[in-house]
């Protein structure tokens, strides 16, 4: 016991104050930790310090502090009647401000534009927000209903049939086409060293072309007959609508369980007659406004929003199908994908714009803007396809396996449980393209369509606001939708990506 006692020890003296610990948080601790903690370090920061400095305060400096702010012609943006230096001439974007947004769309006309904007954001919100509910029918909604009804909005004209007189123009255009052929190689076998052979084919394709038009002949007969009636498009509605509800009602299970199939079908033709009604489609509907005076932001977002929407089911078609077992869509995948990949946009472009006529009926057109669409989603799809198969390819062998073993289909597995894990691993693939897309819509402006930047060039030619600084102020307003509408994007995706990966989360 003594000599624990003996061992024992008190400090009688206080400990002399060590230093701080070193401050690893908050701003100080970001410098001396991120920023100042090396050599190398603080050479880069220093060097980031002066980029900075060299470009956001000159940009602020002709942004905000050396701008002109009012005015009604170019002598308010001049140096020599401001006193001082200038900068942005904001007042020449705000008196073209509506070309820069509608083009040279009618001005008596340009409540349509905003009342479609306003749809596609009523629509558009709601299906961004996670936690609201019917998400089914606002995507339909959105993906379907609005497409049709911003047509009408903003192109205008009216409807003559329905779904009976749309199917009976397209098998009749069918059918004359495959006559048409028929007789070419018919008139080639004349002139031509195969003679005999082209003229076998040419009376095959034209014999094939006569049955088709005995077979679609009731279908062609009822149109002309409901057309030659007083109310040619609500015969054509009824009768279109009596046949759809009863295909669905059918597949839908029949008296057992096809209750509800026709009920949904009854209340969508009766949503589709009231939009007839209220937009006037029997009688003509809005005054016609052409594609070629459309312009400005409103050319971009139908581009970049149409090009977005349809260039991703391609994508993922196309990603299937280079998967597939079948040689022959597995070889039709890959000659689509390769052959898109491997053409500028522009010359997809130019092709749709000014080839593609060459190839169609004589009596068959479409318009411009359509073809540049069609160019544009089918050029970003094949881009898509690639990144959908990146996905595809990193779900384990397993995720297939186990779903066979449940007895799953092939489409169950491919719907439910390959193809939302794939998705969700190229989410941040996905956004740059459409990122991408969305600045690559400028190009359609060589094509004689004005986007934003081909109505800001435009505007350069009037000279009521010739300045030397006009077109530094009209680019870098164009550089601010852009950078908005992009940055949007991109911090949605995160957005996205970050509460998809939740199991992810350490």
């Amino acid at each position: 016991m003594s000599d624990v006692i003996s061992s024992s020890f008190v400090r009688r003296d206080l400990l002399a104050e060590r230093p701080a610990p070193v401050k690893t948080t908050g701003f100080i601790g970001l410098m001396r930790t991120r920023l100042f903690n090396s050599p190398t370090n603080i050479l880069l920061t220093i060097l980031g310090a002066l980029l900075l400095w060299f470009t956001i305060v000159p940009s602020v400096k002709f942004l905000m502090v050396d701008a002109v702010w009012s005015g009604k012609d170019r002598a308010a943006c001049l140096a020599e009647n401001a006193g001082f230096a200038v900068g942005a001439c904001w007042p020449y974007i705000q008196a073209k401000f509506p070309q820069l947004i509608y083009g040279f769309y009618p001005e008596a006309e340009r409540w349509r534009v905003n009342l479609t904007l306003l749809l596609a954001a009523i629509l558009l919100l709601p299906l961004l927000i996670p936690r609201l509910p019917a998400k089914g029918l606002n995507a339909g909604l959105f993906f379907v209903a609005f497409p049709v009804v911003a047509f009408f909005l903003l192109h205008g004209g009216g409807i003559k049939g329905f779904g009976l007189s749309w199917t009976a123009g397209l098998l009749q255009l069918f059918d004359e086409s495959i006559v048409g052929a028929g007789q070419a190689l018919l008139t080639s076998s004349k002139t031509s060293a195969i003679g005999p052979l082209l003229w076998v084919l040419g009376s095959l394709i034209a014999l094939l072309g006569t049955v088709i038009h005995w077979l679609i002949f009731p279908l062609t007969w009822l149109r002309d007959y409901i057309q030659g009636t007083g109310q040619s498009v609500w015969t054509d509605f009824a009768v279109t609508a009596a046949i759809v509800c009863l295909i669905t009602f059918v597949l839908g299970g029949g008296v057992r369980t096809g209750g509800r199939a026709l009920a949904s079908s009854i209340a969508t033709f009766i949503a589709i007659a009231i939009v007839i009604k209220l937009m006037d489609l029997d009688h003509g509907g809005l005054p016609v406004v052409t594609t070629n005076l459309w312009g400005g932001l409103l050319v971009t977002l139908v581009v970049s929003v149409t090009g977005i929407v349809t260039s991703l089911p391609i994508g993922i078609a196309l990603a299937l199908g280079r998967r597939s077992t079948i040689p022959l869509i597995r070889i039709f995948s890959i000659a689509f994908i390769e052959f898109w990949r491997g053409v500028p946009l522009i010359t997809v472009l130019f092709f749709a714009t000014y080839m593609l006529p060459l190839f169609l009926p004589g009596n068959f057109t479409v318009d411009g803007l359509v073809r540049a669409l069609i160019g544009i989603a089918l050029f970003t799809g094949a881009y898509q396809a690639e990144n959908v198969r990146g996905g595809l390819a990193a779900i384990p062998r397993g995720q297939s396996e186990a779903a066979a073993a449940l007895g799953l289909s092939w489409w169950k597995t491919t719907s439910l449980i390959v193809l939302p894990q794939a998705l969700r691993h190229v989410i941040p693939n996905l956004v740059n393209s459409f990122i991408s897309l969305f600045k690559d819509t400028s190009l359609v402006s060589i094509v004689a369509l004005f986007d934003l930047l081909g109505s800001l060039r435009a505007s350069f030619a009037d000279p009521k606001w010739s300045t030397p600084s006009t077109a530094f102020t009209g680019f870098a307003f164009a550089g601010i939708i852009y950078f908005m509408f992009c940055f949007g994007m991109s911090r949605y995706s995160l957005f996205v990506e970050h509460r998809l990966n939740a199991h992810r989360r350490n």
